[in-house]
C-alpha cells in the first residue's frame, strides 16, 4: 500500500559472485528496511558484463557520469523512486567491494542523486583503468586521484574496511576516505577517533571527520571504521550469506544511522 510519506530508499551494490539475495541476505538490509521504514534497491550483474559478476568499476567507461554501468544504476534508481514514491533528499549507495568501488563512484558522479554514500571493503574512484591495474590497487592500494565529481560536491561517505583483508587492501579504505575528504582535508580540525568493540568483542577505531568544501564553505561529515582482525568481509553481517562477518560491529546499522543523519542538501 501507499505509505504515509515518502520514505527513503538505499541502492545497495553486492560484491563479486554475489547476487541481490544472497546480498540481502547477508547484510540483512531487508530486515531493517521493515523496521525503519526504508525502500532498499538490489541491482544485478550479469555474467555477461563480468564473467566473476563484478560491477566494472576499474573499466574507464563505467567511471563516468551519463555512461556505462553507472548511467544505469542512475537511471534505475530514479525508475523506482517516481514508482515507490521516494523522498528526492533521502536516497543513498551502498556495496561491498567491487559493489563498494561502485558506490563510490556512483557517489562522485551523481552527488545530486545520493545524499550519503556507504563504502565496504571497497577501493576509492580513480584506482584503476584496466584488470592490471585493479589488480595492483587491490594488492597494495593505491594513491590515484579520483575522477571529477559530476554535479556538486561530493556528499558525506562512511567507509568500513577489515585491517587483515586480503582482497582489498586496507589502505583503500583510507584512500577513500582521503578522496572524500578533498584536498583541503590538511585544513580540517582534529577528527573525533573512538576505540571500541562489537558485541562478540571484534574490536574497531571509528574515526570521524569534519570537511569543508572548497566551494561555498559548506561542511560534510566523512567517517571511517577500521575493523581490526577483520578480513574481506560484510561486519555484522549474517552467515546467511556470502562474505559475512558476523563477528564484527553491524555496518547496516551504523550505515543506516549515517545515512539518516545526512539528508540531501545537509553535512
Amino acid at each position: 500500500g501507499a505509505p504515509p510519506t515518502a520514505r527513503p530508499l538505499v541502492l545497495m551494490l553486492h560484491g563479486c559472485t554475489q547476487n541481490p539475495a544472497d546480498f540481502a541476505a547477508g547484510t540483512q538490509m531487508n530486515a531493517l528496511a521493515r523496521e525503519q521504514g526504508f525502500v532498499v534497491l538490489y541491482p544485478q550483474q550479469t555474467q555477461h558484463a563480468n564473467a566473476q559478476k563484478c560491477w566494472n568499476w576499474f573499466k574507464p567507461q563505467h567511471q563516468r557520469r551519463g555512461h556505462g554501468e553507472p548511467a544505469v544504476l542512475a537511471a534505475l534508481t530514479q525508475a523506482v523512486m517516481a514508482e515507490e514514491g521516494i523522498d528526492p533528499a533521502r536516497v543513498y549507495v551502498a556495496g561491498l567491494s567491487a559493489g563498494g568501488a561502485m558506490a563510490d563512484i556512483m557517489g562522485r558522479c551523481y552527488p545530486d542523486l545520493f545524499a550519503a554514500v556507504g563504502v565496504h571493503s571497497g577501493l576509492p574512484s580513480g584506482a584503476a583503468d584496466g584488470v592490471m591495474s585493479a589488480l595492483s590497487a587491490m594488492r597494495s592500494g593505491t594513491s590515484a586521484a579520483p575522477a571529477p565529481l559530476g554535479h556538486g560536491a561530493m556528499p558525506p561517505v562512511i567507509v568500513f574496511h577489515g585491517d587483515a583483508d586480503a582482497t582489498v587492501h586496507p589502505r583503500n579504505g583510507a584512500s577513500v576516505v582521503s578522496a572524500a575528504r578533498g584536498p583541503q582535508g590538511a585544513d580540517d580540525p582534529a577528527p573525533r577517533i573512538t576505540q571500541g568493540s562489537s558485541a562478540q568483542g571484534q574490536r574497531y577505531t571509528q574515526t570521524v571527520y569534519t570537511t569543508t568544501d572548497g566551494e561555498g564553505g559548506r561542511q560534510r561529515t566523512v567517517e571511517h571504521w577500521l575493523l581490526h582482525g577483520a578480513g574481506h568481509a560484510w561486519s555484522g553481517g549474517s552467515a546467511a550469506g556470502s562474505y559475512t562477518d558476523p563477528k564484527g560491529a553491524d555496518a547496516s546499522v551504523e550505515m543506516m544511522r549515517f545515512f539518516m543523519a545526512h539528508p540531501g542538501g545537509q553535512s
